[in-house]
């Protein structure tokens, strides 16, 4: 569908072309971040088939190919600069939904409160709760105002790089909870006339009764805080490869930075959803204090918790150069490598996870000596053939001198891998 609206497309140009981003606009940010992406679809198969090259290049094969690469960047660029566009237009647009959720939310505790006192009547307990929540949702909300370009609530657990955070995320659930159980006691409190029903309630937030809860809730914000760190001290030493993206998805939560579903994210959103669950039902049998997380689930969660803290430090690692060899095509002599020749660069970390995108991948430079060369798009039908993330493949450029030169990689992240020394003759 994408191919046959960038064929008909100049059947749907009009005033705006794609770059309004207003938000009741048919041609705003997100129909020009489409009709761009299907329009680079269509040139990237068209010249994986050999289609659309002109003659003035099609008789040299080099020449073809960073004619092609060159094509492809400009396209690249222009749907990197839509998608932004639209990753911005959607991040404002977000503010409205995440305060409709919150209140969705509280019309459901609301209906569920209501359906659960038939029969057994409305107590106090059933006020400070829909009280609680009033107040939680009213604090959210306006936090959702005042971070309305940010994603509303969301800004809190969206990272540096543009993505959920899941160890925000599962840090301001406990949170939440946390704010709202006191919230519920103090309504509790607040409305309690006999001396004795206000000493069990002050007695109900006592350590004793709510270790486990307040241990998890002090072990998830310090993970949350630690792993901030760690990725920071990692993308500063080079150990970690890190790009932005356009905005913000759901399964940031459970993936990792290149949409592959991760065992230490799920493991811990999984256990902490289910120990929040638990809580919760707690709190609604014993509303008079803090639900008690018993030891063994806590412990659980804490496990869960080192797990994926473990995996943060685990994840990524420098990209490197294994080896560099002369390309060589079928008919083609052994021979040394000289200027003009392509060169295979083989390894490992070339493409971050994250950078599959022609725009990210056309910012990959290839230092042969002190000339920089930047990897060219070898476009094939679905994707490309170069650049990969174990396999390179440039051209030794004219203005390198014959001798022992240096061969480094530089990442779309902006990474130097080691250094490669390979001979280079006349």
């Amino acid at each position: 569908m994408a191919v046959q609206e960038a064929r008909q497309g100049g059947e749907h140009v009009g005033v705006h072309g794609g770059g309004c981003t207003c938000g009741d606009c048919p041609h705003g940010a997100r129909e020009g971040h489409r009709r761009a992406v299907a329009a680079f679809l269509v040139k990237r198969d068209g010249f994986a088939a050999g289609e659309g090259l002109p003659a003035a290049v099609a008789h040299s094969a080099s020449a073809s190919r960073q004619w092609v690469s060159d094509e492809l960047t400009q396209s690249a660029d222009v749907v990197a600069e839509r998608g932004r566009a639209e990753g911005g237009a959607w991040l404002a647009r977000l503010w409205h939904r995440t305060a409709f959720a919150v209140w969705g939310a509280f019309v459901v505790l609301l209906l569920v409160q209501a359906l659960t006192a038939i029969g057994a009547g409305w107590t106090a307990a059933r006020t400070a709760g829909l009280l609680a929540a009033l107040l939680v949702a009213g604090a959210l909300t306006a936090a959702s105002w005042f971070h309305r370009a940010r994603g509303g609530a969301l800004a809190p657990v969206i990272g540096e790089d543009n993505r959920l955070s899941t160890s925000r995320a599962v840090a301001v659930s406990w949170v939440l909870f946390v704010v709202y159980a006191v919230l519920v006691l103090a309504g509790r409190l607040a409305a309690a006339s006999d001396h004795a029903e206000r000493d069990a309630l002050i007695s109900g937030l006592e350590l004793a009764r709510a270790a486990g809860v307040v241990t998890v809730l002090a072990v998830v914000c310090a993970i949350a805080v630690l792993v901030r760190r760690v990725v920071g001290l990692r993308v500063l030493g080079q150990r970690l490869q890190k790009v932005p993206a356009d905005r913000p998805r759901a399964a940031d939560l459970l993936t990792d930075d290149a949409g592959r579903g991760t065992f230490a994210d799920i493991q811990y959103v999984a256990i902490s959803a289910v120990a929040l669950v638990f809580v919760a039902v707690r709190l609604a049998r014993r509303p008079d204090q803090l639900p008690d997380l018993p030891w063994g689930l806590a412990v659980v969660v804490l496990i869960s918790a080192a797990t994926y803290l473990a995996g943060k430090y685990a994840e990524g690692g420098r990209p490197v150069i294994l080896s560099v060899v002369r390309s060589r095509e079928a008919g083609d002599l052994d021979a040394p490598i000289r200027t003009g020749d392509d060169i295979e660069i083989r390894g490992a970390g070339f493409v971050p996870p994250g950078a599959q995108t022609a725009d990210r991948l056309s910012r990959m430079v290839v230092r042969i000596g002190p000339v920089n060369v930047h990897v060219p798009l070898v476009p094939v039908t679905g994707g490309f053939s170069n650049p990969t993330d174990t396999l390179l493949t440039v051209p030794v450029p004219a203005d390198v001198e014959p001798g022992r030169v240096e061969v480094q990689v530089v990442t779309a992240a902006g990474v130097e891998t080691n250094a490669c020394v390979v001979d280079v003759t006349d």
